[in-house]
């Protein structure tokens, strides 16, 4: 979390992102002081009203006049409040879609560890709700602030203007408010933060839910993680009353404290009038001005709290902002050149451990050593925990090697431009991840300029001819995550995505766990066919899977120990055995066995 800045401070961030609209936002600022000094001037026509055509003797046709110069003072101050939104409406969304993007392309450069360390509901609050709160700030609460206290400051002149008295009375008002308003400011600044992120953790819990919904089904927890999510609830409402209440608290002092001043100022204005001090007409412009001013005065507190409620806003925006990633392209005219374009993929003297991990904990890798020929496919196994999703995610670089170097084709890949790198080497993981859109497009997400023949092709090879029968085959869209669809659909359309992406390197988390064993046979014959030169390096949990690589590699304590072929292995290394007895047991896919026995 960032260092606590001021107010002033904090608002100073948004302005590269405000000076594109500055212009329109001072019009719009000049718009509404506008509105408000026009409204400060009726008050002056009611005195010369008052002391001249209700005036015993007065002239009647000044009343007439006065009654044109207040409804044509209206009219003018109705149309300085449709400017100042014609000003600052548009523009203070032009402001809210910027930061949004640029948000959301911070995200996607931030590394996974960033994500791993962040909840999915708190991005996602800082994304639409506290954007949306600096964007309402922007066209309504900035501009009204300055507002509200330039109509205050003006409008106590024009008192003084009426009755140094009367003024001075409602002045020594201000002296209390002042007060309220540094505690109001350091209390309820405090109480907005916590509000915002218990919003995000809530909305984190919601988002969990809804994806796990099956599992809370299955396992008959849904009243308990109801139980938990109204405990949040209950948290946040409690945290909103809070807010509310320091909110109430000061708009009471600043709407009660100037009352009473009022109330004393006008026992005093009887007094001066009686006494022949003031006239009658003085004393109503007078009350008529504190009566334009008492609406800014009351206005202060809200606008005051929605000022600290979008500062809030604003430091969590840049909590995240203020992130930096750590996995970056190589600076210009320092790029390696790959070697060759085979695919050779190699891990030399690989260390790595999490960002997080305890000091004084060994490495996950802790010195890995291995060449993965060109064309070839090897099997990486080891036992639950040994780091072997983790080795495999050094090579697109969702995480760097803490020592040591993976290369592709002789290139560090971290000398390659991340582009580069990724269009290079495809991923399909064990947790497959689909998105809202159409087989087509989750299909083609890595290589959006292929043919249909090429996405025909990789459905083949994938053995996910099933999206052909889906209700607008390819275009069909799959709904969020994919989860209308099996386990099964899902790997297959995973790792179809990544057979399209035609890469040299292939990079595959046990991503055909859920298939059954003819399946995964075909699966691989066509990997073969079709991938003949790619390299493909795959962790392995199925004995079937390992016997269908070219050789296998033994990740030991956080080392490569063995490598081999599966029968050179399964002869001469005990630890292999061990680990080959605990994979798991072959899968039924039954989706495949309802498409077989429909071919049948």
């Amino acid at each position: 979390m960032a260092a606590q800045t001021t107010l002033f401070e904090s608002i100073g961030r948004i302005q590269p992102h405000v000076r594109p609209i500055l212009g329109r936002l001072t019009l719009g600022l000049f718009s509404a002081l506008g509105a408000s000094v026009v409204a400060l001037a009726v008050p002056q026509v009611l005195r010369e009203l008052v002391n001249g055509a209700l005036h015993r003797g007065g002239d009647p046709a000044q009343l007439w006049a006065a009654a044109a110069a207040v409804l044509g003072l209206g009219m003018l101050e109705a149309g300085f409040i449709a400017l100042r939104r014609q000003f600052v409406i548009n523009p203070a969304t032009t402001v809210e879609t910027g930061m949004r993007v640029a948000f959301y392309r911070h995200l996607q450069d931030l590394p996974v560890a960033f994500h791993d360390r962040w909840g999915s509901g708190q991005l996602l609050s800082r994304s639409m709700s506290d954007l949306n709160l600096i964007r309402r700030w922007l066209a309504f609460g900035a501009l009204m602030l300055v507002v509200c206290a330039l109509t205050t400051v003006i409008g106590v002149a024009l008192m003084f203007a009426s009755s140094w008295q009367l003024a001075l009375v409602f002045l020594a008002a201000a002296i209390p408010v002042v007060i309220f308003g540094f505690r109001f400011r350091t209390s309820y600044r405090v109480v907005s933060r916590l509000s915002q992120d218990q919003a995000g953790d809530l909305a984190t819990a919601v988002e969990e839910s809804v994806q796990g919904i099956r599992v809370l089904k299955a396992f008959g927890r849904g009243s308990e993680a109801l139980e938990s999510f109204s405990n949040q609830a209950e948290e946040l409402r409690r945290t909103e009353i809070v807010k509310a209440r320091t909110l109430a608290t000061f708009a009471l002092a600043v709407t009660l404290i100037p009352e009473l001043a009022l109330g004393l100022a006008l026992v005093v204005g009887v007094l001066t009038v009686a006494d022949g001090q003031l006239t009658v007409g003085a004393v109503v412009a007078f009350f008529a001005t504190a009566a334009v001013v008492a609406g800014p005065v009351e206005a202060l507190g809200p606008l005051m709290g929605m000022t600290l409620t979008a500062k809030t806003a604003i430091d969590r925006h840049f909590d995240v902002m203020d992130e930096t990633s750590t996995i970056l392209d190589p600076p210009p005219g320092r790029e390696l050149i790959p070697e060759t374009g085979s695919g050779a993929l190699d891990f030399r003297g690989v260390h790595f451990r999490y960002p997080d991990a305890h000091a004084g904990t060994r490495d996950v890798l802790n010195g890995v050593d291995l060449h993965v020929r060109p064309g070839e496919t090897m099997a990486l196994v080891g036992v639950t925990g040994s780091g072997k999703s983790t080795l495999l995610q050094l090579v697109p670089r969702l995480y760097d090697t803490t020592a040591g170097e993976v290369a592709v084709d002789g290139a560090d890949v971290r000398g390659l431009p991340l582009e580069a790198l990724r269009t290079r080497v495809a991923v399909a993981f064990e947790d497959t991840t689909l998105f809202s859109s159409s087989v087509r497009d989750n299909v083609l997400l890595g290589a959006p300029d292929q043919t249909e023949e090429a996405l025909d092709e990789a459905l083949d090879v994938a053995q996910a001819h099933f999206a052909y029968s889906l209700p607008d085959g390819v275009d069909t869209l799959i709904g969020e995550a994919g989860l209308s669809l099996s386990g099964g659909q899902r790997q297959r359309l995973a790792l179809a995505r990544a057979i399209a992406a035609r890469p040299g390197v292939l990079v595959l988390d046990d991503p055909l766990s859920a298939l059954d064993v003819n399946t995964e046979e075909r699966v691989e014959e066509r990997l073969r066919e079709v991938l003949a030169d790619t390299t493909t390096l795959i962790v392995a949990h199925r004995p079937s899977t390992v016997q269908l690589a070219d050789r296998v590699a033994l990740l030991e304590e956080g080392r490569i120990s063995a490598v081999g072929t599966h029968e050179e292995l399964l002869a001469g290394n005990a630890h292999y055995r061990y680990v080959l007895a605990s994979l798991t047991d072959e899968p039924e896919d039954l989706d495949s066995a309802d498409e077989e026995e429909a071919l049948a």
